[in-house]
């Protein structure tokens, strides 16, 4: 049952701060012998996380959004300048997170943050369009990436069934699915595995790319700035395919309850991981151009696939499965930690009772990573599934913006908040400008798309006030969700957290 959620009254003002049910407990917390609590244990040390980030923010999209973003830009030198911009950009928002994630330390992320300082009903907003529309239309595409790139050595010759893709892609979800919900520590091994995967897969294009251009292979950087000018139209689709090809370097943020020393471990993790993705995508975008001209890239569905055929010969295979371990990776990382946004959610009353509950044994949140499954495959087999998350782009955005502006607000309104890292504030500044300015900036240049998606996202404001506001609700409704709660405890084997061992 959706519950109304009970807010903590705090001497500072603040929504989540505070001793709440479901904290997580302290080293020196006691149990009588034979008991132990139904926790979320804290699991993810620095290497965890580094690869949680690296491991997440590579996926497919530095193989297919160099196609994009030179689309939008309309030179070389113009894209380049993007890919390094994007990752700057990428990187000013994460420290903001990390800044956000030391002093709030809650699980949730985007949705904590606007919580804390937006009140609940934008923070339901934004849970009911992540969970409805964005996250199963997110995680179906990079799967889908996942079943074209597995299965494209086995169909040289020919083109790929789209239902073959389809199914394999089923399975790849269900597979991480059931990871996820097994054990938080294999989760976490094999997404270390897969980091080093994703990891030598760009190696194997830079390392080729350098030698071309020890060779003298640079005929494509001149005049890098000359063709198509720039269109102040096509810069927020460049603006959201570079950022599409930097985005998750704020998942750490969603698990912070979870990170082992976050204080230290969230900066850390993310300066590292950003600083090894940034120079990554720009050095791989270069070592694109040293065998393709901006034209065959164009044209190209899979720009890592036709470079790697023009250098690496019988070896080129390589690349295509590289590519899938690095979106089952996005894919594995993803689910991890948007289940945890899900979970404090209905910790907070915004869904169902039953998604804030752990596993007995596993000590798992199996419902709130289980309840992904079903949409996911919905948005599978449903219709134009790109399209939808194009109407969609904006509010992840938007959202964003609105989080790291809650930043600023909080050192004016809370100066005397905890803060064990604090960034300069014209990076909180820019970051939500930029964010928000090409929000706007879209409904210019694309206002079907975003009017749509507006339209949409407003659909969580009725939502709010009959799920959440709305208190007088039928008994035989309560009844029938508390039947149904109680079900759902008894087969998943799952008990609210801080309860005791079965």
């Amino acid at each position: 049952m959706v519950r109304k959620p009970v807010v903590a009254t705090i001497s500072k003002g603040g929504y989540l701060q505070g001793n709440m049910s479901g904290r997580l407990p302290s080293m020196g917390d006691q149990e009588p012998p034979g008991q132990e609590k139904v926790v979320l244990k804290k699991k993810i040390t620095l290497l965890r996380g580094v690869s949680i980030i690296i491991g997440t923010v590579i996926g497919s999209g530095i193989f297919i959004s160099p196609k994009g973003i030179l689309q939008n830009t309309g030179s070389v030198g113009m894209s380049l300048v993007f890919w390094s911009a994007c990752g700057v950009l990428s990187l000013f928002g994460a420290l903001s997170y990390a800044e956000l994630g030391t002093s709030i330390k809650k699980s949730g992320g985007h949705y904590t943050y606007i919580l804390e300082v937006f009140g609940p009903l934008l923070a339901f907003v934004r849970v009911w369009v992540e969970l409805l529309v964005i996250r199963p239309g997110a995680t179906a595409v990079i799967s889908l990436a996942f079943g074209r790139y597995i299965l494209e050595p086995f169909f040289i010759q020919c083109e790929i069934p789209e239902l073959a893709i389809k199914l394999v892609t089923a399975v790849g979800i269900t597979v991480v699915m059931v990871l996820n919900s097994t054990s938080v520590s294999w989760s976490a091994r094999i997404q270390i595995f897969l980091t080093f995967c994703k990891l030598t897969a760009i190696l194997i294009i830079i390392v080729p790319g350098v030698i071309q251009l020890i060779k003298g292979q640079t005929h494509h950087f001149k005049d890098a700035f000359s063709g198509r000018d720039t269109s102040l139209m096509g810069l927020p689709l460049a603006f959201y395919y570079g950022m599409y090809a930097y985005a998750g370097w704020f998942y750490l943020n969603f698990i912070t309850e979870e990170v082992d020393n976050p204080e230290k471990t969230i900066p850390l993790a993310i300066c590292i991981s950003m600083a090894i993705i940034t120079v990554g995508y720009v050095l791989t975008n270069v070592a694109y151009f040293t065998t393709i001209s901006a034209e065959e890239l164009l044209q190209s569905s899979a720009v890592a696939v036709t470079f790697s055929e023009r250098l690496l010969g019988k070896f080129s295979l390589s690349v295509p499965i590289s590519v899938a371990l690095s979106c089952f990776g996005s894919m594995n990382g993803g689910v991890f930690a948007v289940s945890r946004l899900f979970y404090v959610a209905s910790r907070e009353g915004h869904l169902p009772e039953i998604l804030s509950m752990i596993h007995v044994h596993k000590h798992t949140p199996l419902p709130a990573v289980i309840v992904l499954h079903p949409l996911t495959m919905v948005m599978l087999f449903s219709g134009d599934l790109y399209s939808l998350l194009n109407f969609l782009s904006f509010a992840r955005w938007l959202f964003m913006g609105l989080a790291v502006a809650g930043l600023i607000y909080l050192r004016y309104k809370r100066p005397d908040m905890h803060r064990p890292f604090k960034v300069p504030l014209f990076i909180p500044a820019l970051f939500s400008f930029t964010c928000l300015f090409m929000v706007v900036l879209s409904l210019y240049s694309d206002p079907f798309s975003t009017g749509v998606g507006f339209l949409i996202t407003l659909t969580g404001v009725p939502a709010y006030y009959l799920f959440i506001v709305w208190d007088k609700k039928p008994k035989w409704f309560r009844r029938l969700s508390d039947r149904i709660t109680r079900t759902l405890q008894i087969i998943l084997e799952v008990v609210p957290e801080d309860s005791k061992e079965l």
